[in-house]
């Protein structure tokens, strides 16, 4: 059952309105740009539409902009760009949604409400861009040790880090197990 992206695109307007902020089709992936307030009710409406039925949260992931060619960086000018992928088991569609996140406060409402599949990987961009997810249920790192200063993936880290490869234990015995 293949979705009709220019139907789809005609109910998510109607239910979202001014929330909408853009709609591409990029080689068949239709990609919808909307206000960070209005991500949940973004996913719960993909989530329950009838024909597209985006029941499965694919991926997240993060963009951070700060040096970016003026081609990506979004139109409300903000730093970070949340990238949720989410596919219709039925249907085999795939529709990619974007949220902008202010550098100050980095702040965007957790997903996890909508899909459970939400949860790590909210964790991760966390933990490596230092996006926060409000409301989410356990939002701590999950890659870097819990007293680990700065998020790696931020354009601003230093690209040889800050001495942390020169400060980790170097192990050279093989634990027993």
């Amino acid at each position: 059952m293949a979705v009709d992206f220019k139907e789809l695109e005609k109910r998510i307007r109607e239910k979202l309105g001014a929330d909408v902020l853009d709609w591409t089709d990029f080689r068949g992936q239709a990609c919808l740009l909307v206000k960070r307030e209005a991500i949940v009710r973004t996913l719960l409406a993909l989530r329950e539409d009838a024909e597209g039925r985006f029941d499965m949260f694919t991926d997240l992931t993060c963009l951070d902009t700060l040096r970016a060619p003026d081609e990506l960086i979004p139109k409300s000018g903000e730093r970070f760009v949340v990238v949720y992928h989410l596919t219709g088991t039925e249907s085999k569609a795939r529709i990619r949604v974007k949220a902008c996140v202010p550098e100050e406060p980095p702040e965007i409402d957790t997903a996890t409400g909508v899909y459970l599949g939400a949860n790590w990987a909210e964790r991760e961009v966390f933990d490596m861009f230092g996006v926060v997810f409000k409301g989410h249920p356990d939002l701590r790192r999950i890659l870097m040790p819990e007293a680990y200063e700065g998020h790696p993936l931020r354009k601003d880290y230093p690209l040889k880090g800050r001495g942390e490869r020169d400060n980790f234990p170097k192990y050279t015995e093989i634990p027993e197990a």
